[in-house]
């Protein structure tokens, strides 16, 4: 199994892509550590993941407060004896824009989630990365290097490119303790948000669900999105042992709608 024995700590665990990775991380062996703003959201994820609770633990954390991302940290030492990689899912995405309706105040708020909060989580799971080495992946967006054409989120895109940008220099500084740091950029995913975009959509312009995901699926290489499986199962690579010797890299999953 890829995660056979490690522990992932895994932030912004909800319906969506944070449950699908922590769910791969169970499924592969490993020990899956969810952290999320809500407890209702992680006990149900964790109870439909790992009904016996052997391979989960869960904390409340905001990842604007580092004390509580401290306390994630310190929850997988203490059940699982160790840290191994950290995935980071959660983001303020909910944020739609460009600049000429910009608030300012907005975009502050949303780079101290996905920028600040990021590296917050990071930094507090350093210690036991140093350890003995591991991996840090973040969840990107392909709209950080090519914005969608449907939607504007001009903010959330900036968050994410200059999470990218950390990325390198955080390769080149945790190298050394042999902590590889790595990014995925998903594009269109099928899951609950893009569902939710799909439907709401249709029923805006009156046409079948069909036709607004056949206008996402036509620019795609391959014939359907990648799904938050498919996001899931590549971060998953990145945090195991099999990408030993991958660092300050970014993957884009998309099916092929951009390549570079």
């Amino acid at each position: 199994m890829l995660l056979q024995g490690k522990t992932v700590i895994v932030s912004g665990v909800g319906a969506g892509l944070g449950h699908q990775v922590a769910a791969t991380v169970v499924r592969d062996g490993g020990n899956a550590v969810l952290g999320a703003r809500t407890e209702a959201n992680l006990a149900k994820s964790a109870a439909e993941i790992d009904p016996d609770g052997a391979h989960t633990a869960y904390l409340p954390t905001d990842i604007t407060d580092e004390a509580q991302c401290q306390a994630l940290a310190a929850l997988a030492q203490d059940r699982f004896g160790r840290i191994d990689a950290v995935v980071h899912v959660a983001a303020w995405d909910s944020y739609f824009g460009g600049l000429a309706d910009a608030d300012f105040g907005t975009w502050q708020q949303i780079l101290d989630v996905n920028l600040l909060g990021t590296l917050r989580m990071t930094r507090a799971c350093l210690p036991a990365l140093k350890a003995h080495g591991g991996s840090v992946v973040i969840i990107g967006t392909q709209s950080a290097v090519a914005a969608p054409s449907e939607v504007q989120q001009a903010a959330y895109a900036a968050s994410k490119g200059a999470l990218t940008s950390a990325m390198y220099s955080m390769a080149r500084e945790l190298g050394p303790d042999r902590i590889r740091v790595n990014t995925v950029l998903p594009g269109w995913m099928w899951g609950p948000p893009v569902q939710a975009f799909v439907t709401f959509s249709a029923h805006s312009e009156n046409v079948p669900e069909e036709e607004v995901l056949a206008r996402l699926t036509q620019r795609m290489a391959l014939p359907e999105l990648a799904t938050d499986g498919d996001v899931a199962d590549a971060a998953a690579f990145l945090a195991s042992d099999r990408a030993r010797s991958i660092t300050g890299q970014s993957l884009l999953v998309n099916a092929g709608e951009l390549m570079r």
